[in-house]
Formats: structure tokens, C-alpha cells, sequence
């Protein structure tokens, strides 16, 4: 006589209801993450239709109030040239992203380019893309 019952209890695990959860979780965050504004500069960069490649460099800002930054962190004109030179040690890829506010005359801008090309650094325009 064969007493073993015919319904069997399979050990697989159904991965589709997890594979929905992580993939609705990765789209909030996805969202949510646009939506969190880090401190930041106000400028309103010029528009260009150029593309540049991102790389890790110093950024250095003027703002419409002709103040400027590097890094976020506000620094006196007289002092800016010494500045970057701190931040920038004496690495081998030096370079630095000037960004000012389309309303900053020209001169300002050049007085950082100025400075980079004294000091051998590489210097590259931010700008905003059509």
C-alpha cells in the first residue's frame, strides 16, 4: 500500500514579487534623488553647444555679485590665487572648471584664467547645454 501523499511541497523560491519590490524602490530613489537641491551657487551659466568630458578638478565660481568661490567655499579676491594653489597641491593633472554668472563682465573671468596660467594649470569654461 503506498501512503505517501500525492502533494509534494516544491523548495523554489518565486523571485518575481522581491524583483517588482526592488525595482519600484530603485525608481523612488531614482526620483527622490532629483529632487534633493545640495547647497549650491546661484549662477546662470552662458549656453554653448560644445560637449566637454566631466573630470575631477577645482571649480571656481564668480557669482553676479562678483563674489568668489572655489569649491562652494567663498574666498576674497586678494586671497583666491593662494587658495587654489592649496587645494590643488602639486598633483599632476591639475585643472580647474572656471563657472561665472553670464552676467559677470569678462574681466573677472580672465583674472582667474590669469591666475591658472601663471601657475601652469589647466583651466576649462563651464557652460550651459542647449
Amino acid at each position: 500500500m503506498n501512503i505517501r501523499g500525492r502533494n509534494k511541497v516544491t523548495p523554489e523560491f518565486n523571485m518575481s514579487s522581491m524583483t517588482d519590490i526592488v525595482f519600484l524602490l530603485l525608481i523612488f530613489f531614482m526620483i527622490a534623488s532629483t529632487l534633493v537641491s545640495a547647497e549650491a551657487i546661484d549662477l546662470l551659466l552662458p549656453s554653448s553647444t560644445s560637449k566637454t568630458t566631466q573630470t575631477k578638478n577645482l571649480s571656481v565660481s564668480v557669482n553676479k555679485d562678483l563674489q568668489y568661490f572655489v569649491d562652494m567655499k567663498q574666498v576674497p579676491k586678494s586671497q583666491l590665487e593662494t587658495e587654489v594653489l592649496s587645494k590643488l597641491g602639486n598633483s599632476d593633472s591639475r585643472t580647474i572648471t572656471i563657472r561665472s554668472d553670464e552676467s559677470v563682465d569678462l574681466k573677472h573671468v580672465v583674472y582667474i584664467m590669469d591666475i591658472a596660467n601663471r601657475n601652469k594649470i589647466k583651466s576649462t569654461l563651464a557652460v550651459k547645454s542647449n
